[in-house]
């Protein structure tokens, strides 16, 4: 049995591992890969058709415990114990639920102090007592009545009509002072674990197509060995088709891995397959999965030739390898009876409103298997993927957009080039 302690507002965790409200889901996920001879069946909850319209949760069945993360920004939002009888819980160091301490109204009233009265929800038929950044919630189905108020109460519970006894049902860590307005958090500090983040990439284009990216970055670094003192910083970088290997190291950090392509199977679709000379040197991708981008590398120039930015949505053969990449892509509308305009591809939009600004068919998709061996077969089912203005966007069977590879100026054709299709 899990035992835990409780910060209100911020955490719950123990000395070895703490899931913290901001935290992204990538660093919740490798503690749990970390612990799982300690924490086991760990089920991850999404909606597969509208995955923007509830949270993402990961649900410690064992443990009785439930993190919900933000649809969007992919930060956790609510701690959820669920079940006190499968952990013990300590606040300040002390217990105030185990197998010997029943988590009772007199004994959070003892370990937590007076707060604000109660709640009642007739609906649920629970009683809802709340602190700053922290809620019980007592059981009342045996209850004959409603909790009633004396009318001049005093500071304290004691002052609450509640039979003796009555003990928790579930307890909600989070972020303010509601738990039903409540948004997760900016990344705490100790999350950057010395790891850049993006805030947002904005994709910069010229005439005919993309040019690059400028990206907003965060990270947190301390003064000069004053541990206290770290601070998080923002800055801005840009990287543009055809900078070299060195530009990209000096500008964004080295990858986190470098990863050399060994074949091409989309060969086939090229124009010309027979044609293609097999390459003596491989292209490759630096990978920052902290960003949610890949830049692609020529072996022969070592200059950028390609961008892939990574929306790391659930139900995807990828998810939970790449920090999701908040992009805004300029997209360029023709209208027939006036001049072009500009619209704005997010990280959110749906392909069909994609189409929709268009204003006219797409070609027909060419649609990617992905499986981690030849025998295997991917559980999510293939993607699609539709070229235009020099980006290849990866649809998802739900409509969403999975990813968006951005290739450079310097190719012979605009057209959609099946062989720089995502590997």
């Amino acid at each position: 049995m899990l035992d835990l302690e409780v910060v209100p507002e911020r955490s719950l965790g123990n000395e070895q591992w703490e899931f913290t409200l901001g935290m992204p889901l990538a660093q919740a996920v490798a503690i749990l890969q970390k612990h799982c001879r300690i924490i086991k069946n760990v089920q991850v909850l999404y909606s597969e058709q509208s995955p923007l319209s509830h949270d993402l949760i990961l649900n410690l069945t064992q443990d009785g415990i439930k993190l919900l993360f933000d649809a969007f920004n992919q930060r956790l939002k609510v701690i959820e114990v669920y079940d006190l009888t499968k952990v013990k819980l300590k606040y300040c160091g002390v217990h105030f639920n185990s197998q010997a301490i029943a988590p009772t109204i007199e004994q959070i009233d003892q370990s937590f102090g007076a707060t604000h009265p109660g709640v009642y929800n007739s609906a649920e038929q629970l009683f809802h007592l709340n602190f700053r950044g922290l809620s019980f919630s007592f059981q009342l189905d045996s209850w004959t009545e409603t909790p009633k108020y004396e009318p001049n109460f005093a500071h304290g519970l004691a002052s609450l009509q509640i039979p003796h006894g009555a003990t928790v049902k579930r307890m909600y860590i989070y972020n303010g002072n509601s738990l039903q307005d409540t948004k997760a958090p900016l990344m705490p500090l100790s999350c950057f674990l010395g790891n850049v983040y993006a805030e947002n990439v904005d994709v910069l284009r010229d005439g005919t197509g993309p040019s690059g990216l400028r990206l907003r970055l965060l990270t947190a670094g301390c003064g000069p060995g004053v541990l206290a003192d770290a601070k998080m910083r923002v800055f801005e970088r840009c990287v543009y088709f055809g900078d070299s290997c060195q530009d990209v190291l000096s500008t964004l950090g080295s990858p986190h891995k470098v990863f050399y392509k060994s074949e091409d199977k989309m060969k086939i679709h090229s124009p010309s397959p027979h044609k293609q000379v097999p390459s003596k040197c491989n292209d490759y991708f630096f990978n920052y999965f902290t960003l949610g981008v890949d830049i692609l590398f020529d072996a022969n120039t070592h200059k950028v030739k390609k961008f892939v930015l990574h929306t790391n949505y659930p139900g995807h053969y990828n998810f939970n390898i790449y920090h999701r990449c908040e992009f805004k892509i300029p997209l360029v509308i023709k209208r027939d009876s006036a001049d072009s305009q500009t619209e704005t591809c997010t990280t959110y939009s749906k392909w069909d409103s994609i189409q929709d600004l268009l204003g006219h068919p797409v070609e027909k998709p060419v649609v990617l298997h992905r499986s981690s061996s030849p025998n295997n077969t991917n559980p999510f089912g293939s993607t699609f993927c539709f070229g235009l203005q020099r980006m290849i966007f990866e649809v998802m069977q739900n409509n969403h957009i999975a990813s968006v590879t951005l290739y450079g100026p310097t190719r012979p054709s605009s057209q959609l080039r099946t062989s720089d299709l995502p590997q």
